[in-house]
């Protein structure tokens, strides 16, 4: 008939859940456990989402629910009305009476004290839960209860309930500003008994399998936590997640509502803004390689001095020019990635993997210099020392290369934003040999990161030792000392370790802290080096050919 109203689906699924509620309200408010019993009356009565809940009469124990169309204040709001209801629904779910209900499937087990083996459980988003024996095996997801869990209970037989939720269908479990998705729209409630269950001895482990995940999505084991912010949120304390190619194993010291949330990827306007940033600061980092390796070549070639200074000065050129050639590649890489054959994007690839592994080696090699000069003062001479050098920073990283070219590593990578739109293409170590990546970027830079850091303590502890005896006055000024410590920092490769802080809740912060101060880096660089080594008519006595020279002598007169 024209006109007149139709009920929908949802409309029924809502009738039908909030008589559900109507029907449980009464007994806990009866038993006195009931939170929504002081909610005021009147023209203050206490109303979510049009739904009132107000006592019916003074002293009276019942209280009228009135359904309406989900909202999303039920799961936002911090109104005593709206956390009463959220109150309910966590009991509803916890229950088990909840198996007519459109997205909700409920286990329900009954399991002796006495039990001796653990108690597995498979569950799937379709399927919901069910009992597993030790020797199936298969697809779903696994839920695995110590028995360890039952034996500390009181009651000869214990209730389970179990139940597999698809918040998509239920609009709930979502906390405000959330970014990161929920794996397959599931949370998996677990409830043993009457009580809460926490700090267990042995964890309860649940297995939420899933195939590739997108790049750039890390998964994190999770659970609800009604009391965080203003409406609940998700919380990881008390769980650990164990990543795998096929699943993620989430161990869990207590029992509730858990779920795998997957940490987004960069949102779209970051990432743009993120490639923005990094193509300006090549520019800029590419223009202060010129400028400081043409000071390098300046003083090697216009002053006469020690065979030491002239070999950090190579040293300096060498890393310069691996800056130089890396941001190089890089721009050709992002410039070129969608418009190249995939043989061309390979190639470019390894150069820009090359060019990588030339900073990190020259990086290291800078650290050593430095370990030789201050610490094996008296070391001895080696012949075309600068030229071994050049073989090791040169040819080691091409030996690297060479070997992942020839197991097919690099390709097209694709940076995507977390609804999985490709927003820019890069070519690089390919996401099916992401092992390299992490051997060769991540491993390495790794180990030369601590061997640096080491060094840098060195410096620092016989720099402050030759100041604290007054052998060395210069640079006391503290933007001086400043300047020659970020210079020094950046000489080492340390901005480089900001890569290994860009996962979390914080990582686009770190991710443009990353960029900028990586950019700067050949600036840093460039100033340190014209305050250190642009020669004055008096050499001061805070240079580092001063400090080399008067730590030699003393160390010679102690001998």
């Amino acid at each position: 008939m024209a006109g007149a109203s139709q009920e929908t689906p949802q409309s029924g699924m809502n009738l039908l859940l909030g008589t559900v509620l109507l029907l449980l309200l009464l007994p806990d408010v009866a038993e006195g456990r009931d939170s929504c019993s002081g909610l005021p009356r009147g023209d203050e009565h206490g109303e979510c989402c049009r739904a009132g809940l107000e006592q019916q009469s003074p002293g009276s124990s019942s209280l009228v629910f009135h359904p309406t169309q989900r909202c999303p204040e039920l799961w936002h709001s911090r109104s005593r009305a709206c956390v009463c209801l959220r109150e309910r629904w966590l009991r509803l779910l916890q229950s088990g009476l909840h198996s007519q209900l459109a997205g909700l499937q409920t286990l329900l087990l009954n399991v002796s004290r006495a039990v001796t083996r653990d108690v597995l459980i498979a569950f799937s988003p379709t399927e919901g839960p069910s009992r597993l024996n030790s020797t199936e095996k298969g697809k779903a997801g696994k839920i695995h209860l110590p028995r360890g869990i039952f034996r500390s209970l009181s009651s000869q037989t214990v209730r389970v309930v179990v139940t597999v939720l698809n918040i998509q269908q239920l609009g709930m479990f979502k906390e405000i500003n959330q970014t990161a998705q929920v794996l397959d729209n599931t949370v998996v409630g677990i409830t043993v008994g009457e009580s809460s269950i926490s700090g267990l001895q042995e964890p309860v482990q649940l297995t939420f399998p899933h195939g590739e995940l997108p790049q750039g999505v890390t998964p994190r084991c999770v659970f609800w936590d009604a009391s965080k912010g203003q409406a609940g949120g998700w919380r990881s304390s008390g769980c650990d997640t164990q990543p795998g190619d096929k699943g993620t194993v989430c161990s869990c010291d207590h029992l509730t509502f858990f779920t795998l949330l997957l940490s987004p990827a960069l949102d779209g306007s970051t990432a743009r803004d993120l490639m923005a940033v990094a193509t300006a600061g090549c520019g800029v980092a590419m223009a202060f390689s010129i400028f400081t390796m043409a000071f390098c070549i300046f003083i090697r070639c216009r002053f006469r001095l020690e065979d030491t200074v002239r070999t950090n000065l190579g040293l300096h050129l060498n890393l310069m020019g691996s800056l130089l050639l890396l941001n190089l590649a890089f721009l050709l890489s992002t410039g070129l990635a969608g418009r190249v054959p995939s043989s061309t994007c390979r190639a470019l690839g390894g150069l820009t993997h090359y060019c990588l592994l030339c900073c990190f080696t020259w990086t290291a090699l800078e650290g050593c210099q430095l370990y030789l000069l201050f610490v094996k003062v008296l070391g001895t001479y080696i012949h075309h020392y600068l030229a071994k050098l050049c073989l090791l920073g040169w040819g080691f990283p091409a030996l690297v290369v060479g070997v992942a070219g020839a197991l097919g590593s690099y390709g097209k990578y694709h940076i995507q934003t977390k609804d999985h739109q490709t927003i820019a293409h890069l070519c690089w170590i390919t996401s099916k040999h992401l092992l390299v990546h992490y051997i060769t970027n991540c491993g390495y830079f790794g180990v030369i990161f601590l061997f640096n850091m080491a060094v840098f303590g060195v410096v620092t502890h016989k720099s402050c030792s030759l100041q604290g005896t007054g052998a060395v006055q210069g640079h006391s000024k503290p933007w001086k000392v400043a300047l020659v410590a970020a210079g020094l920092f950046c000489l080492l490769g340390a901005t480089w370790a900001l890569a290994f802080l860009t996962y979390g809740i914080s990582s686009a912060a770190v991710l443009h802290l990353f960029t900028i101060l990586n950019s700067l880096q050949g600036i840093f660089i460039f100033i340190w080096l014209v305050v250190l080594y642009y020669p004055k008519t008096k050499e001061s006595t805070g240079s580092l050919s001063y400090i080399i020279r008067h730590d030699k002598t003393t160390t010679g007169s102690q001998d």
